[in-house]
């Protein structure tokens, strides 16, 4: 495995590599299919399912991680990137948990428009953290994007809170990710380490309270919250592998089949209501996206056009 993490690197090469694109088509497809399989842990409450998510999806990258002979990485991580860590697993354990508990109550199309505005949220937090530039593009998608969430809040009653908790706190992962220089399984590894400890206990006491799920509700039951760990690191590595095979430009436009499917999966399989507002803000973001995405790939194929000598 690379010594650079995954979503820093981006192949310098013209072709497409079919192995990488499969890779990164699995991975998203995985995670758009994600509002299928949580539900399948009911009676599990969600603090429940996150706590079982969090210790497996841990005890299976620290053997993924024992494979790849990776330890090094988290021995050589310093203070400050150890902070980062700790910060960003506090970050996608809210999110993993917001994400749990919306499709749980029947608000997958919320979640997934929260994952549709994490690319633009990515690039609000460039502004404000970062004092980057945006582009012309990249301010009509920042716009249009406000205005369909005004248009859905007002539609609503009140605003979307779910979608804009689940897109701030993974962009916000994503920020502090690109501070620490782990490859995609130490820094899974890292982030379940900090958060193993607290998750273990909480379901310890959970059993021995009696509310716990685990081990009363059958062998079925007790598989499928063993898979969560699976589940949750099978998509990552497969994103990983991909990352490091095809242009991130490619990636995100990928990127969209996850809250695509999600999207599908909420009105066609779920059944939630689709008032007029809603389909207007939607609408209203799936244009963001179309600029940012359009602006996003003009700019890849510029960066990679070879450079002509004036001489």
């Amino acid at each position: 495995m690379s010594t650079h993490s995954p979503e820093r690197t981006t192949p310098g090469r013209d072709e497409l590599d079919r192995t990488g694109l499969a890779a990164g088509v699995g991975a998203y497809v995985l995670w758009g299919m994600f509002p299928a399989f949580w539900p399948l842990l009911d009676p599990a409450a969600p603090v429940e399912v996150l706590a079982h998510r969090i210790v497996w999806t841990t005890v299976l990258m620290a053997a993924v991680l024992t494979v790849l002979r990776g330890w090094r990485h988290l021995r050589g991580l310093d203070l400050r990137g150890w902070l980062a860590t700790c910060a960003a697993a506090v970050l996608i354990a809210v999110n993993w948990g917001l994400f749990i508990w919306g499709v749980s109550v029947g608000r997958v199309v919320e979640v997934a428009l929260g994952y549709y505005m994490t690319p633009l949220v990515g690039v609000l937090l460039g502004v404000v953290v970062l004092r980057e530039r945006l582009r012309v593009a990249q301010w009509v998608a920042l716009s249009l994007a406000a205005v369909a969430v005004l248009v859905i809040g007002i539609g609503a009653g009140s605003p979307p809170w779910l979608s804009m908790a689940l897109a701030c706190s993974f962009g916000t992962y994503g920020l502090l990710k690109a501070t620490v220089r782990l490859p995609a399984a130490a820094s899974l590894t890292a982030e379940g380490l900090v958060l193993v400890l607290p998750a273990a206990v909480f379901l310890l006491v959970l059993e021995s309270s009696g509310a716990g799920t685990f081990l009363d509700l059958g062998p079925w039951h007790l598989l499928l919250m063993l898979s969560a760990g699976p589940a949750t690191a099978l998509p990552l590595l497969l994103y990983g592998a991909s990352a490091r095979r095809i242009p991130l430009s490619t990636l995100g436009v990928l990127l969209y089949i996850n809250p695509t499917l999600q999207f599908l999966w909420g009105v066609l399989a779920v059944g939630e209501d689709m008032p007029t507002a809603r389909w207007i803000g939607f609408a209203l973001v799936w244009i963001a996206l179309a600029l940012f995405t359009v602006d996003l790939v003009r700019r890849a194929r510029r960066a990679a056009q070879p450079v002509r000598s004036t001489v």
